[in-house]
């Protein structure tokens, strides 16, 4: 069942827009530090470390892919926001403070719903661009 499993998340990703992969690693981030929060609160310092860790792996390559040229004041905040949420797990991991970690699922959870938002506005952008451009084509073929 697992080998299943994991085809079936190998073919979402690899099938998904780069918005939908997005959206994934924000779910992700989501659920490893939920998880961290159970781990702490249980005693469970190994599946605490993994948790964090995995949850800090995704926020540092939301942080390294930010582009401050185009995104400019956007991009700096969103930098500001996952400097602080990278500086709260490592905290939650030194010392196991599961409070650390509710501003922390807060901040994922709101930018997670602002860029599904994005997305869809995108989207419908794209979808109606695409009549236009089909007829453009058609005028074009019909001369």
């Amino acid at each position: 069942m697992n080998a299943y499993m994991n085809q079936y998340q190998s073919n979402q990703v690899t099938t998904a827009t780069p918005e939908q992969v997005l959206i994934m690693l924000y779910d992700g981030a989501i659920r490893f530090v939920r998880q961290a929060k159970e781990a702490v609160e249980a005693g469970n310092l190994g599946v605490k470390s993994t948790a964090i860790g995995k949850a800090i792996a995704i926020i540092t390559e939301f942080s390294n892919t930010l582009d401050r040229e185009i995104g400019g004041e956007i991009a700096v905040d969103l930098s500001r926001l996952y400097d602080f949420m990278l500086m709260e797990l490592s905290a939650v991991n030194a010392r196991s403070d599961a409070k650390r970690l509710d501003p922390v699922e807060k901040i994922l959870l709101d930018l997670r719903e602002a860029f599904a938002e994005a997305a869809i506005i995108h989207r419908r952008e794209q979808q109606a661009v695409q009549p236009v451009r089909a007829e453009a084509q058609r005028s074009v073929v019909a001369y």
